[in-house]
């Protein structure tokens, strides 16, 4: 496991307010993808494989009736989610969302740790 935060989602309830709110109080740039219900963040200098300038992590947003949280996820790169799954199950975190493929990127799932977090866990697909 890398254990690199790669990632983070925000939960809305509006979604236009919540990206007005974003884009106009730190200057992110947002990319509403409506067939996905998802919206893409770019917090700072990137190119189509993610930041490129350290201190940088980009994430997205989705309407809080979908998110695995109502509260904002990090997300931690690994390299098996299936690896990852069965650790955190040994640690005594349990599974939310099983693997799933996003597009050709990668994988996700999502864990509750201990204390009732949810997380976020990202595999990128093999050749990206």
């Amino acid at each position: 496991m890398s254990g690199r935060v790669v990632h983070f989602e925000i939960p809305f309830d509006d979604g236009d307010r919540a990206r007005r709110f974003y884009g106009e109080a730190f200057g992110w740039q947002l990319q509403s993808i409506p067939t996905m219900g998802y919206t893409l963040v770019t917090t700072g200098p990137s190119s189509d494989r993610g930041p490129t300038e350290p201190g940088f992590v980009n994430g997205g947003m989705m309407a809080r009736s979908v998110s695995p949280s109502p509260a904002p996820i990090l997300v931690v790169d690994v390299d098996s989610i299936e690896k990852a799954l069965e650790r955190i199950g040994e640690l005594g975190g349990t599974t939310i969302l099983e693997k799933q493929v996003v597009g050709e990127m990668g994988f996700s799932a999502y864990v509750r740790d201990p204390e009732g977090n949810v997380i976020g866990l990202w595999e990128t697909a093999a050749g990206s």
